[in-house]
């Protein structure tokens, strides 16, 4: 190997760490870029939810994620009781990244941590949740009680978040989604993933991707989804929320990705304007692409999982 390659691996080797850094920084808010919960993922003797041929372990490893988040934030904007959860209990305004932090710490340590690890982070979760209690008005002027853990706003929050991140990583990510035993790759994830809140409290969930949009439609057509003021306020807040300028053209991206990707009787009712989606989805698919290769393949977290699950010999 001629010295002037080796000098250039080495540079592009240290801009990726760099990059790498700040990328998991940014998502993890830990100074030096290792998320806090790396080690509760990579320690133990068992394995977890999921192996590296599960749909959700392809998914969630995926760049897709990134837009798919901002997509299931929009869509939980959309029942009444989860945002009053947001509004009256979570740090939201004061500390967008810590709350981003923990959704990634649950979302990770739950696709790729060990049983152990997913208890204890389902213990977490519920332990948040027991303090997260109110009223909201409902779509049809009905002032109701709430708590996190209801059953119907953990059912919201999970076909939301599962959507989100399917329809993202359909239209944006080139992994293809493992079929499994299941009719189709789609239904593979959605029944794979509905394990995951089995530990919250939430028994019944779709196992395929009908049972899952009807769900969603008839949520809408009973008038349960609604827009208020506090949606808006919320909405704009995820359309520009605080973030270093350096990444707010990519989140601008990513967010018009989100949009795009939505229903259009849900953009409407947010007030959303889809951008084209002929310019919208190509530019993503290759922003996502150039953000991979900018800061590396490896991801310390799968890194962490693969380890465990080989020392134990899972793989």
């Amino acid at each position: 190997m001629f010295p002037w390659a080796v000098r250039t691996m080495t540079s592009n080797n240290s801009m990726q760490e760099w990059a790498s850094i700040r990328f998991r920084r940014l998502l993890s808010g830990a100074a030096d870029g290792t998320p806090p919960w790396l080690d509760i993922i990579a320690r133990g003797d068992e394995g977890g939810l999921y192996v590296p041929t599960d749909a959700p372990w392809v998914i969630h490893r995926d760049f897709g994620t990134l837009v798919g988040g901002i997509r299931a934030l929009l869509m939980q904007a959309l029942h009444p009781g989860s945002l009053a959860g947001v509004a009256d209990h979570s740090r939201y305004e004061k500390d967008p990244l810590g709350r981003l932090a923990g959704t990634i710490r649950w979302l990770t340590v739950t696709t790729f941590g060990s049983h152990s690890a997913v208890s204890g982070e389902a213990t977490r979760v519920n332990r948040l949740h027991e303090r997260v209690t109110g009223t909201y008005e409902t779509g049809h002027r009905e002032t109701r009680a709430y708590r996190a853990a209801d059953p119907d706003l953990l059912l919201w929050v999970h076909v939301a978040f599962m959507e989100s991140f399917l329809v993202a990583h359909e239209m944006y990510a080139a992994t293809p989604i493992p079929q499994g035993s299941a009719a189709s790759p789609a239904d593979n994830y959605v029944e794979q993933w509905g394990r995951s809140v089995t530990p919250l409290g939430l028994d019944q969930t779709p196992s395929t991707r009908r049972e899952m949009d009807d769900i969603i439609t008839d949520l809408w057509k009973s008038g349960v989804l609604v827009s208020t003021e506090s949606t808006t306020s919320v909405v704009g807040f995820i359309r520009r929320p605080p973030l270093p300028l350096a990444v707010r053209p990519i989140y601008r991206l990513l967010f018009d990705a989100a949009v795009v990707s939505m229903r259009p009787e849900f953009r409407a009712m947010l007030e959303l304007t889809a951008k084209p989606r002929w310019l919208v989805v190509p530019v993503t698919r290759f922003t996502l692409r150039a953000i991979r290769a900018a800061i590396g393949p490896e991801s310390p977290i799968e890194d962490g999982a693969l380890n465990r699950l080989r020392r134990i010999g899972a793989l």
